[in-house]
Formats: C-alpha cells, structure tokens, sequence
C-alpha cells in the first residue's frame, strides 16, 4: 500500500463515527454517546497513520504534543458523556490539559519574538472578551474561576493561529486559526446549553458539527506544521 494510503482506514472509520454521531444528536442520544468516545482516538490514529511513513521528515516532540492533545480530547470526550459535576469537571480539566498541548506545538512557532506589548494587548483583548463571555451567559459563584481559565485558554489557542496567520503566512496558519474559533465557538454553546442561555432544538448538534471541524482542522494544521508545510 502506497504510503500516502495509509491513513485512509481509520480516516474512513472516523468519518463514519462523525455522521453517526451528529445523526445521533438528532435523533437518539444513545447512537450518539455510544460513538463518542471512538472519535478521537480514531482521528489520533489517523493522525499517526499518515505521519508514521513521514517519519524522518516530522520533528518527533511535535508529534508528541499533536498526539497528546487528540488523546486528553478523547478524555474530556468521555468524561463529558454523562452529567454530573465531577464528570464535568475532569472533563474540562482534560480538555484544558489538551489545549496546553496545543499551545506548546503551536505556539511554539508563532510566539516567537513577540514584544511584551504584543502581550500585554493581548492580554487585554483576551480579557476583554472572556469578561464579556462570562457576564453574558451568566456563569458565576465556584464556576466563574475555573470557567474564566479554560475560556483564557480557548483566547491563547486563537492567539497563536492569528500570530501565526500575521507573522508567518500560509494555509496551515489559517487550518490553525479557524480550528481555534469552531472550538471557543462550540465550547460557548456547551457553556449556554449549561446555563440555559438562548436554547434552541439543535444545539446539541451545533456543538458536535463545530467542535468536530475544530479537531479535524487543528489536526490537519498541525500534521502540516510538524512536516513544514
């Protein structure tokens, strides 16, 4: 089989878990919880398939943190299945711990050689929109700490595609940016959905469709970083 070949397997399987679930999220809650936990695993399988043939041309600790990130996805993933608050807490933390990860392969790249002013406004901006978040949707008492972290976290993760999309250019930049945005845009609506903010009948698979292309998208992005695309 041609090396570049490899990935279409389990590409494929996970294509087929995503419509099932989405489909899920319409029409039976069970199709939907019994797929999600396959997703991730299988996007991080896909993610070594392709790059294993490559392996002389990919930076092996960037593939680490690539990996890493689909895997604590996949934790937060099945942590998030079911409702209850330290279910949903651990599932945030694994979720946060996966952005990290993110932050370090790809912000390792675009923050290079940033001023303390490029920080400091972005400090500000970031604060800005994470305060306006916040008020809007309501989150307040033991919530607002922990909530305001992970939504700085989604700000950083955005920060780096933008830096990169200013700084160094080009499609995988781009890949990088938008992944950000359907991420902070799909964890928003979870946010709404939890405090019963605007609710309407397919929101369950808004969130699912966007956070989706998130991972597909910071995927795609990453696997062209670390081949220097």
């Amino acid at each position: 089989m041609k090396k570049t070949c490899l990935w279409y397997l389990p590409g494929a399987f996970f294509l087929l878990c995503a419509v099932l679930n989405l489909i899920g999220c319409v029409v039976s809650p069970t199709l939907k919880e019994t797929v999600k936990p396959a997703l991730l695993p299988l996007l991080a399988l896909t993610t070594c398939s392709y790059l294993a043939p490559r392996f002389e041309e990919a930076d092996g600790r960037k593939v680490f943190l690539l990996l890493a990130a689909q895997l604590f996805g996949f934790a937060g993933d099945t942590l998030l299945i079911h409702s209850g608050f330290p279910l949903f807490a651990g599932g945030m933390a694994a979720f946060l711990a996966g952005h990290v990860f993110y932050l370090c392969l790809f912000g390792g790249e675009s923050w290079k050689g940033l001023k303390g002013w490029h920080w400091l406004v972005a400090g500000l901006v970031a604060g800005f929109i994470v305060a306006a978040l916040v008020t809007a949707i309501g989150i307040t008492g033991a919530l607002l700490a922990p909530m305001s972290i992970y939504a700085m976290g989604l700000m950083l993760l955005m920060f780096s595609g933008l830096m990169g999309v200013i700084r160094i250019g080009g499609a995988t930049w781009w890949l990088i940016l938008c992944g950000g945005i359907l991420f902070t845009f799909s964890d928003a609506q979870i946010a709404m959905q939890t405090f019963d903010v605007l609710p309407f009948t397919l929101r369950g698979f808004v969130i699912m469709l966007t956070y989706l292309a998130a991972q597909v998208l910071l995927a795609i992005g990453g696997i062209r970083l670390i081949l220097k695309k």
